[in-house]
């Protein structure tokens, strides 16, 4: 199960009303590569798969594939302001290392096909 906070829910449904996407729903997907192995990636997506688990929380809905749920369980997605501005931010406890950007992880298990990083 993947957790989105309120204050992530917020800042999505305020996107998705400037960007008239408010039938989409948000798509978390876990890609091969980065610097650490495994990448995080998030979209509006209109399309639900077969095989997506699908999630309602706090009026959003989320979409994960299954490869993707499978390393993103337990993960909580957040949005933080900081002085260089602001941004989603993902939880990952199954990461056991990620990149400085913090864009990049890696499992325990799961090294994934590293990159160099740019």
């Amino acid at each position: 199960m993947v957790t989105v906070t309120t204050k992530a829910a917020d800042k999505l449904k305020e996107i998705m009303e400037a960007e008239n996407r408010t039938h989409q729903g948000l798509r978390i997907m876990v890609k091969s590569g980065g610097c650490s192995g495994y990448s995080y990636a998030m979209g509006f997506d209109s399309e639900t798969r077969d095989d997506d688990i699908v999630l309602e929380q706090h009026g959003i809905r989320v979409m994960i594939d299954p490869f993707s749920a499978r390393l993103l369980a337990g993960s909580e997605v957040d949005y933080v302001e900081t002085l260089m501005g602001g941004g989603f931010s993902i939880r990952n406890p199954k990461a056991v290392r990620t990149c400085g950007c913090g864009q990049s992880f890696r499992t325990r298990d799961e090294e994934g096909e590293p990159q160099e990083c740019m």
